[in-house]
């Protein structure tokens, strides 16, 4: 699949590969821009610190360049789990929010490959920045799509995994 083929909200995901949080008591002026754009209303409650574990925010920002709606309470990892609409494993998309259960809470991120036991995820805060990491299937809780939008593709076999650890934990 093309990227320009690839949805709105993933593409703009990619444009924001690299974006890190700031050192010690500082904040990412940018990551911070995110949770004031939003607001309290969307996000559920006050942004305040890029320390605050921030995948929802990500998510959401993603979603609201593409004009889309956010998950009530959308700073919540797993409140993502109960938005849009179910896609199966076997239906599986670039850009499919896809949202796990980790130690101390969740994580929400996008489906952009998989491998025979992790799905290769495009997400904010994972090793306090956006990135890709490999997270297990087993993990997974939730594949979600958005509500009214058309599934563009199909699942992406990733082949190339030797030496790409699998998270243990995405903060």
């Amino acid at each position: 699949m093309t990227k320009a083929l690839e949805p709105a909200w993933l593409r703009h995901a990619r444009s924001l590969l690299g974006t890190r949080e700031a050192a010690g008591a500082a904040n990412n002026p940018t990551i911070m821009a995110w949770g004031l754009l939003l607001g309290a209303k969307v996000l559920g409650i006050v942004f305040n610190a890029d320390s605050v574990p921030w995948c929802g925010l990500f998510v959401a920002r993603c979603m609201h360049a593409a004009g889309l709606p956010s998950a009530p309470i959308a700073l919540r990892a797993k409140a993502w789990a109960a938005w849009g609409v179910n896609l199966a494993a076997d239906r599986l998309s670039p850009g499919a929010v896809l949202v796990f259960e980790r130690p101390g809470g969740g994580h929400v991120g996008f489906y952009v490959g998989e491998d025979a036991t992790a799905y290769h995820v495009l997400g904010g805060n994972q090793g306090d920045r956006v990135s890709v990491m490999r997270l297990e299937k087993s993990r997974c809780i939730a594949r979600r799509w958005p509500r009214g939008e058309v599934v563009l593709g199909k699942p992406v076999k990733m082949l190339m995994t030797a030496g790409v650890p699998v998270s243990r934990h995405e903060a």
